[in-house]
């Protein structure tokens, strides 16, 4: 049971993040910096903490007792982070939900499973999954094999982008009505802004003492009930920090450079409006770490709770490219590869969530 909950928790979190860019659909005569920090102002400034509160008794005091390395290098994460966020919308910008997000998030999920288990491996810290347990045990055997297999989902989808593009030539635009579209620079959007949401990973591993504070607390207060829940939820509002300044900072460059200040009193905007939606798509997005916290108490920090995390999230996201058309119109080639690597990624989570039942 533990590790179905595990999965549907992660399933829950993957159906946030893949969904989170809809609501931003509606929000009318704002350019693209205004909206996202917007936006970003629920996902990074206002969301966080109150999740926190509502959750874990005294957060604040767990910060401000954390060590200044916990708190300096989850900031540093959260930054780096942040530089992968604001180009993941880009991404997004210029290759559309689905395959934007199949490329980043994949990307992100590689990077992100990876590196960790690598350097604990190195470090030899202890309760950490290293890369050698990929090779020497069936459970690891297993989530390499998930983590394979959706490689090939992501490359399928890259495929049937690649595809797209050459059916869109002189096309003003696909059939969900984006104009943007270019899969050159868009895919070097997505190199740099899936390597770099690694980073989000990192950020809580860095801010794990506070993690394990907080889990501390409240099996005191709560014997006999293991792993907090909610633990994660101290260490988001520190590495969201991080993911908040680096975001401002280049939307208020784009401001200025675009002339677009304007927009937050344009009174010919529906401003109201545009900010309900950017309030939604912002606290949609934060909730996809609200459950992977959920998601990770029950399957364990490692590889296999970043993989399901980010399968999902490419799994969603595809689904909504389907459902807002933006394959619409294309030959029945490039659909049948996008419905195929959607299927292959599917394969992916169900060996990742077997994994987990192969652990003793």
């Amino acid at each position: 049971m533990q590790v179905l909950a595990g999965v549907i928790y992660h399933f829950i979190g993957g159906f946030a993040s893949g969904s989170f860019y809809v609501p931003y659909k509606q929000v009318k005569s704002w350019a693209w910096e205004t909206f996202w920090i917007v936006g970003g102002l629920f996902s990074w400034l206002i969301v966080p903490p109150l999740a926190a509160y509502l959750t874990i008794p005294g957060f604040a005091d767990i910060i401000r007792q954390a060590a200044s390395s916990t708190l300096g290098y989850s900031y540093l994460f959260g930054l780096l982070w942040g530089v992968g966020g604001l180009t993941y919308g880009l991404g997004v910008r210029y290759l559309g939900v689905s395959l934007g997000s199949s490329i980043i998030l994949g990307l992100t999920m590689i990077f992100g499973s990876l590196v960790p288990s690598i350097f604990y491996f190195f470090n030899g810290t202890e309760g950490k999954e290293t890369i050698d347990l990929f090779f020497t045990t069936a459970s690891g055997r297993t989530i390499l094999l998930g983590l394979l297999v959706c490689i090939v989902g992501i490359y399928l989808c890259g495929r049937a982008g690649v595809l797209k593009e050459r059916e869109l030539v002189g096309v003003a635009a696909d059939a969900s009505g984006n104009k943007d579209f270019k899969f050159g620079i868009g895919l070097l959007v997505g190199i740099i802004s899936g390597i770099l949401s690694a980073c989000f990973n990192f950020g809580l591993e860095a801010g794990k003492p506070m993690a394990n504070v907080a889990n501390d607390l409240w099996k005191a207060a709560n014997p006999g009930q293991g792993e907090f829940l909610f633990q994660n939820n101290v260490t988001y509002v520190v590495v969201l920090w991080g993911g908040l300044t680096t975001n401002f900072v280049w939307c208020m460059f784009l401001n200025a450079r675009n002339r677009t200040f304007g927009d937050y009193v344009n009174s010919k905007a529906p401003i109201a409006r545009n900010i309900f939606f950017c309030a939604l798509a912002g606290t949609t997005w934060y909730l996809q770490f609200f459950f992977y916290g959920m998601g990770e108490s029950r399957l364990g920090n490692g590889a296999s709770s970043w993989i399901l995390h980010m399968a999902f999230i490419i799994l969603i996201a595809n689904a909504w490219g389907v459902i807002l058309k933006e394959w619409k119109g294309v030959s029945k080639k490039t659909y049948v590869t996008i419905i195929s690597g959607i299927a292959v990624i599917i394969l992916s989570i169900l060996l990742v969530g077997f994994a987990r039942t192969l652990e003793s």
